[in-house]
């Protein structure tokens, strides 16, 4: 039997836009529409469901476009990811040296992340002509003391946590940069869980300290209190005051980034002469010299000539530029340099290599575009999975956001969590990427999504953006009212004891308005759909004055017209059997219901 060609349909569209996606005339699509109890005009628009039903009724199999969009993204996260950590590994331990770092800035949107960014270009960065690419390529390197640090042009932990979201290295280090006279602000939390989650050293830019209402000492004690005590108070965190505008204290912050540097020197290593990768940037289309890519190499050195495979682009090197738009021979680690040569524009985030030829690449580039449900199944994590994905060696620690609604409900809660990771037989740690108190936001979904974390909401809401990136990232959100009730599913999950819930959902109700006994079928309703829909494929109960009579019941006949039909929706008669019942009565009410998963 020959495989159904399978069309990939978007959330809405309308039925012309249906027509035209299967090749089918509008006419035919409206007339399934109308046998499945669905009136529908020509510019109306449709869901994904509904759309399903005339795509499979016309010999095609429907898929959600943008579930797989979300897989793909997913799949090309795991695949990224699992570059790195092989790009490395083929590295000998001897040839690692320490390359420059990179650092990213983070922040409250008023506290001067771009202006910080902007003086230390004009001060630090090499003069030199534009060669007409483009100043600004997502990167920028700067001298201090004959020391090189590389900054990355695109603060805030949105972009950040964007390209670890995609498998890509952030940066080394991030620069948190609070304002002398508004302090600590709920984005800075925001921004400082973001980079912890990254495990980067962090170092404080204390901005704004020339105005008159600043008071630096009252934000140290606010730093302090979020586990960022500064040096001058006993701490470990670099809090180095700076004013932008007039650039006292750039000399001292690049400093201490220096010397935060040199701590990790571990971790902010390469091999100049090994094989080369690393990330992109940004990418866009020139009208005269076509696709030009930003990468930061991260391994190896970059040559014009080499072939580079970006995601699912490639090409060979004709030219690189550095950030003054200067011609460059080649870019080694830490380095970011503007290319010319590859054939389409790759992401943001996408990782990139160099292949021996173009052959190489193009094989490279057509497995990369082949799918890979295996790593897709590995770029989410879920409570009930966590301890196989530990026994596997996949996971060391089980990640968890936590939010609840008031202050007080919050420490002993991470107090609980902290303590069970501490009693766990196995080893099993429990870390809390982030603790705060207010409903589960997209920023709490994008942390989950690039760390691989759990979303636990103690007496909570979800907001809409944060439900519809969660769906399409694959980040499992789990909702509590009960205390307990949450510390008991975590302990549970890391003794690997903890089965998933599954909770019925009513979809529809139909009301009996006609009996009728048809021989070689037997009893039959006929019904008018009072709300939601009846569908062939789901369980059903009947109701008769409040009380239910029968339940867990089959779907065996589901009519419209005479037509045998999958789903009919509010307003609208139909017939319905049911396979072990037939004693309808007019005025029963038949619930219509699906089994899904809530946690």
């Amino acid at each position: 039997m020959a495989e159904k060609q399978i069309i990939l349909v978007p959330d809405f569209l309308t039925v012309r836009e249906l027509a035209t996606l299967i090749d089918a005339s509008p006419i035919d699509v409206m007339k399934k529409l109308i046998a499945n109890g669905i009136m529908a005009s020509i510019n109306q628009q449709i869901d994904f469901d509904t759309a399903a039903i005339v795509v499979e009724d016309l010999g095609f199999e429907a898929q959600s476009a943008s579930a797989a969009a979300a897989q793909q993204e997913r799949e090309e996260r795991a695949e990224t990811a699992q570059t790195w950590r092989k790009g490395y590994a083929k590295e000998a331990p001897g040839s690692l040296q320490a390359r420059p770092p990179i650092v990213t800035i983070l922040g409250h949107v008023d506290h001067g992340k771009t202006t910080l960014l902007d003086t230390i270009r004009k001060a630090h960065v090499a003069e030199g002509e534009a060669g007409g690419i483009t100043q600004h390529i997502g990167a920028y390197r700067v001298n201090h003391n004959g020391r090189q640090i590389t900054f990355l042009d695109t603060p805030g932990h949105e972009a950040f946590t964007a390209m670890r979201a995609r498998g890509a290295q952030g940066a080394d280090i991030a620069v948190l940069v609070v304002a002398a006279d508004d302090g600590v602000m709920p984005t800075t939390r925001e921004a400082l869980n973001h980079a912890r989650a990254a495990n980067v050293p962090i170092v404080v830019a204390l901005t704004k300290v020339d105005k008159r209402n600043a008071n630096p000492e009252k934000v140290k004690q606010e730093l302090a209190e979020i586990g960022l005590t500064p040096m001058d108070w006993d701490g470990e965190t670099f809090v180095v005051p700076v004013s932008a505008i007039k650039g006292d204290g750039i000399d001292d912050l690049l400093e201490a980034l220096v010397l935060t540097a040199d701590e990790n020197t571990e971790q902010i290593v390469a091999n100049p002469n090994g094989e080369p990768f690393g990330t992109v940037l940004e990418a866009r289309v020139d009208k005269f010299r076509g696709v030009i890519a930003t990468l930061l190499v991260l391994n190896g050195t970059v040559s014009p000539g080499d072939v580079v495979v970006a995601g699912s682009s490639y090409g060979r090197i004709k030219a690189m530029f550095d950030e003054t738009g200067k011609p460059v021979k080649s870019a080694g680690p830490s380095t970011p340099v503007a290319i010319l040569g590859l054939h389409e524009m790759p992401q943001a985030g996408d990782s990139f290599e160099i292949a021996k030829n173009e052959k190489v690449a193009r094989a490279l580039v057509e497995e990369r575009q082949q799918p890979d449900t295996q790593a897709a199944g590995r770029a989410s994590v879920s409570l009930e999975d966590f301890f196989k994905q530990f026994s596997a060696g996949e996971s060391k620690e089980l990640l968890i956001i936590l939010k609840v609604d008031v202050q007080g409900s919050l420490q002993p809660l991470v107090d609980s969590l902290s303590q069970l990771s501490e009693a766990n037989k196995d080893g099993i740690k429990v870390r809390l990427l982030s603790s705060d108190v207010g409903n589960i936001n997209e920023s709490d979904v994008m942390l989950a999504s690039a760390s691989g974390a759990i979303i636990l909401g103690f007496n909570v809401d979800v907001d809409t953006a944060a439900k519809r990136s969660a769906d399409s990232r694959g980040v499992e959100i789990r909702l509590y009212s009960i205390i307990y009730k949450l510390i008991e599913d975590v302990e549970l999950a890391l003794n690997g004891m903890l089965e998933p819930v599954y909770e019925d959902k009513t979809i529809g109700t139909a009301e009996v308005r006609q009996v009728f006994r048809i021989s070689k079928i037997g009893t039959i309703a006929g019904c008018m759909i009072r709300e939601g829909e009846a569908r062939r494929n789901a369980k059903a109960r009947v109701k008769r004055g409040g009380q239910i009579i029968i339940s867990n019941q089959s779907v065996s006949s589901l009519k419209r017209m005479q037509e045998d039909v999958r789903e009919v929706r509010t307003g609208f008669e139909c017939g319905i059997g049911l396979s072990d019942f037939e004693n309808f009565e007019v005025g029963d009410l038949i619930e219509f219901y699906v089994s899904e998963r809530v946690s």
